[in-house]
């Protein structure tokens, strides 16, 4: 049976990419970003960080603001709907990035990213990365899974936790650690290929 990831963080820019191109290498999986805000492509991106060696789904939408998306569809006079959004089907080993956080919203009609791996019956990942505030973010987001019948797989802790942040999340919510993922000063296949090593999923 394939594996299947849906990958959420607690907020922008926790490392939901890293991660993604991370598990990808693990699990020998595709990408799938269903949502892409902004010029800058996440899955063009990983394609560079993998040197190629990874299947890249073309995303549902590709939004031109780097904005939530909600906004960022109304700019380009879109309105995203559920029915707009299905899983690509697809037999393999699959990675699914969220665009942001779980809360994320993609309409004005009640619709958020979170929706997406329930829709899509797709366990969560959780990125959690170290800053003054990122425990009530994190709890906040383990919460909101826990009470929407949200299966979450584990976590993934990005960078070096100074403040004491890894003891009181997992004290609320003793999920299996994925990965922790060092302060890296350059990101490149090396780095990935090491990493890919120590996933434990």
């Amino acid at each position: 049976m394939s594996k299947q990831f849906y990958i959420s963080a607690i907020g922008t820019d926790s490392g939901k990419s890293l991660a993604s191109a991370i598990l990808c290498r693990h699990l020998n999986a595709a990408y799938y970003k269903p949502i892409q805000s902004g010029p800058d492509h996440d899955s063009t991106q990983i394609h560079k960080w993998l040197n190629g060696n990874v299947e890249i789904l073309p995303e549902a939408y590709k939004l031109t603001q780097p904005m939530s998306p909600h906004i960022a569809a109304e700019k380009d006079g879109l309105e995203i709907t559920e029915k707009d959004l299905s899983l690509p089907k697809y037999d393999g080993n699959l990675v699914v990035e969220s665009a942001g956080g779980l809360m994320v919203p993609i309409n004005t009609k009640g619709l958020i990213m979170a929706d997406l791996a329930k829709m899509w019956k797709l366990p969560v990942i959780l990125v959690i990365n170290h800053y003054l505030g990122a425990i009530n973010h994190s709890l906040l987001s383990l919460e909101y899974c826990n009470t929407h019948d949200i299966e979450v797989a584990g976590i993934i802790f990005n960078g070096t936790d100074n403040l004491g942040n890894e003891g009181i999340i997992l004290w609320h919510y003793p999920l299996p650690i994925i990965l922790r993922i060092p302060q890296l000063e350059q990101i490149d296949e090396t780095a990935i290929d090491n990493l890919a090593k120590e996933v434990k999923l």
